[in-house]
């Protein structure tokens, strides 16, 4: 938009198209608007308890953890003095 052009609102900008239109179909538009806001679409929230424990393993931690450092693999040479 140039500065010239005046801001112009989106309702307004509906408006424009839609006040052509008959009364039953102005109802009709009225009814479903007002639906659409009884409707209130719930995200479910995924509670934070619920990302925990999504590793099933029947090993415990501490043998995990030992598998994990036994399969480390270093290869780098250390010098020695």
């Amino acid at each position: 938009m140039n500065s010239s052009t005046q801001h112009i609102s989106l309702a307004d900008y509906y408006y424009g198209f839609l006040k052509n239109l008959n009364s039953d179909s102005k109802l009709d538009l009225i009814s479903k608007l007002s639906q659409s806001l009884k409707e209130t679409e719930t995200t479910p929230e995924t509670p934070l308890e619920s990302l925990f424990g999504a590793y099933k393993s029947d090993e415990s931690a501490e043998e995990i953890i030992a598998e994990l450092r036994a399969s480390r693999v270093f290869n780098r040479n250390i010098e020695t003095l």
